[in-house]
C-alpha cells in the first residue's frame, strides 16, 4: 500500500473523472483542511474527494484498491482521537455531499439517510411527525449520522436510550474493490446470521465506507424536564448521582460538571450556579406530563440528601435548553482555558466513579496540571480534559504523565480507555494495556476479510 502524499498525474485524472467538477481537489491549499480533525493532529492528504452518489463511491473504492491508495472516510471531523487524520497519506473521502434524508416512515418507525446528514438536522426533520432519534452527542448540531456511526457515538441520552449502535437497524457500505454491502434491514428485531451491522458501527472507518443507514426511530416523548443541582464537591455530587438510581429513577441523561469545568464555562458565559460550587449534576427525565412531574418530585427528594448548594428546575423547552447549552459549551470553553488539551473519555463501572474521580484529582495535583472533569456519569463515562501549554516542554511532559496515569488507574478499576470517542491514533499507544495480542490479532483478521489490501483508514483503531 502506498503511503506517499503524492499521486501520479494519471491517478489524479482518474479521480477527477470519478468525482468530476469541484468534487476532487489536489493542491495543498485545497486539501489542507482535510488533513486534520478535532484532535488538532495534522497530516497532508494526497487528495480529497466529495462523491455524491453510490456509483461514484463504488468506482472510487475499486480504483483505490487497484492502486493500493489509502482511503480516509470523513464526516464533519468532530472526533477527538485523530480518526480522520491521513497519517498514511491517501485520499480523504468527505461525505458532505452524501447528505440526503431519503425516507422517514412513521409506520415502520425508521428513517433512511445518507451518512453526511447532520444528526441535529435529522432530529429536527422528524420532530413534526412526533418521531424521535435518540442519540445525542454533544456535537449533535454539527456532527453527522455517519460519523456518529463510525465511532458509535454515545452522548447525553445514552443512560436511558443507549448509544448509536442501538439505533442503527441496517447499513449500506462500499468495501474496497467497489462491492456494495447491505446489512440488517427495517425490522427492530433480527437474529439471522452474524450481526454485520453492529460490527461496522464503531469500526472507525476501517472496514468500508458508509453510503446509507437505516435508523430506528421512537415516539417523541410528550414532555421532558431537567433538574440541575450543585454541590460542594465532586465526591458529593457523585454520591447524589448514585442516590438517583437508588431511588428507582432511570433518567434520560445524568451529567456532571466538576469545579474546573464549571469555571471554564463561567469564563465564556453567564452561569446560574454559585461561584463556590464544587460540582453540578444535570438530570433529565421524559415521558407523559404526569410521569415527568412525578419524576421531578422524586428526583428533588433523591438529590436533597447529599446537601445541594443550588437547585434549579426547568420544565419548559426554553428553560431546559438554557441549562443544557451550558453543558454543550464545555468543549469551546476548554479551548479558552489553555492553549492545548489532551481529551480522554474513560469509562468505569458506575460503582467506581467516586474512586476514579478522586484518583484523577490526585493525579492532577501531583502532576501540577489543570484538569476539566465532566461527563456522562449516568453510564460511568468521564471526560478528562488535561489543560496545558504544549510549547512548555516540562508542562507537556507532566500532562502526558497525567494522561497515562489516569488511563491506567481507570483500567485498574475495571474500566475502559474509551467509552465513545474511539481509539483512532490517540489511544493506540495504550491499546495493549486493555486488549491482549490475541484479541488484536483477531480484529486484524476480521478487517482483512473486508479490506484485504489494508487501505481503509490504515494505522488506526486496532
Amino acid at each position: 500500500m502506498k503511503s506517499s502524499t503524492l499521486l501520479t498525474e494519471s491517478q489524479k485524472r482518474a479521480l477527477a473523472s470519478i468525482c468530476p467538477g469541484d468534487a476532487a481537489v489536489f493542491t495543498p491549499e485545497e486539501t489542507l483542511v482535510y488533513g486534520t480533525d478535532a484532535s488538532r493532529r495534522f497530516a497532508p492528504p494526497a487528495a480529497a474527494v466529495r462523491p455524491d452518489n453510490l456509483e461514484q463511491v463504488k468506482e472510487l473504492l475499486a480504483f483505490a484498491q487497484a492502486e493500493r491508495i489509502p482511503i480516509l472516510p470523513r464526516g464533519r471531523a468532530t472526533n477527538t482521537v485523530g480518526d480522520c487524520v491521513p497519517v498514511a497519506g491517501g485520499i480523504v473521502v468527505s461525505t458532505a455531499r452524501l447528505n440526503r434524508i431519503l425516507e422517514i416512515d412513521p409506520d415502520d418507525f425508521v428513517a433512511v439517510v445518507e451518512p453526511g446528514v447532520v444528526t441535529g438536522d435529522l432530529q429536527a426533520a422528524i420532530a413534526p411527525q412526533k418521531l424521535f432519534y435518540a442519540p445525542d452527542p454533544a456535537s449533535v448540531k454539527f456532527s453527522t449520522v455517519g460519523g456518529n456511526a463510525a465511532t458509535c457515538a454515545g452522548g447525553m441520552r445514552a443512560v436511558k436510550y443507549g448509544v448509536t449502535r442501538d439505533h442503527i437497524l441496517g447499513i449500506e457500505a462500499v468495501l474496497p474493490g467497489g462491492q456494495a454491502l447491505t446489512t440488517g434491514g427495517r425490522t427492530h428485531k433480527n437474529v439471522v446470521g452474524l450481526d454485520l451491522t453492529r460490527l461496522f458501527v464503531g469500526s472507525e472507518g476501517t472496514l468500508g465506507l458508509f453510503t446509507g443507514l437505516t435508523l430506528k426511530l421512537l415516539p417523541l416523548p410528550q414532555a421532558t424536564a431537567t433538574l440541575a443541582v450543585a454541590y460542594a464537591s465532586i465526591d458529593t455530587a457523585l454520591t447524589a448521582a448514585g442516590d438517583v438510581f437508588r431511588a428507582g429513577i432511570l433518567p434520560v441523561a445524568l451529567e456532571m460538571l466538576g469545579y474546573e469545568a464549571m469555571k471554564a464555562v463561567a469564563a465564556i458565559s453567564a452561569v446560574p450556579w454559585p461561584a463556590d460550587a464544587g460540582a453540578a449534576l444535570f438530570v433529565r427525565v421524559d415521558g407523559s406530563p404526569e410521569a415527568v412531574a412525578a419524576d421531578v418530585a422524586l428526583l428533588t427528594r433523591a438529590t436533597a440528601a447529599a446537601g445541594p448548594v443550588w437547585t434549579e428546575r426547568a420544565v419548559s423547552p426554553e428553560a431546559e435548553e438554557n441549562l443544557w447549552e451550558l453543558r454543550r459549551l464545555l468543549n469551546p470553553a476548554s479551548f479558552k482555558a489553555a492553549p492545548d488539551k489532551i481529551s480522554d473519555d474513560v469509562t468505569v463501572p458506575r460503582g467506581k466513579l467516586r474512586e476514579a474521580a478522586a484518583g484523577i484529582k490526585t493525579i492532577g495535583e501531583e502532576e501540577r496540571v489543570r484538569i476539566l472533569l465532566f461527563g456522562h456519569v449516568g453510564d460511568g463515562n468521564l471526560h478528562v480534559n488535561i489543560m496545558h501549554d504544549a510549547a512548555n516542554a516540562d508542562e507537556h511532559a507532566r500532562a502526558q504523565n497525567a494522561r497515562e496515569r489516569i488511563l491506567m488507574r481507570c483500567l485498574e478499576l475495571r474500566g475502559t480507555l474509551s467509552g465513545e470517542h474511539g481509539v483512532g491514533l490517540s489511544k493506540l499507544p495504550f491499546l495493549d494495556r486493555q486488549l491482549d495480542a490475541g484479541q488484536r490479532e483477531i480484529m486484524r483478521r476480521v478487517k482483512a476479510v473486508f479490506d484485504p489490501a489494508g487501505i481503509m483508514n490504515p494505522q488506526k483503531a486496532y
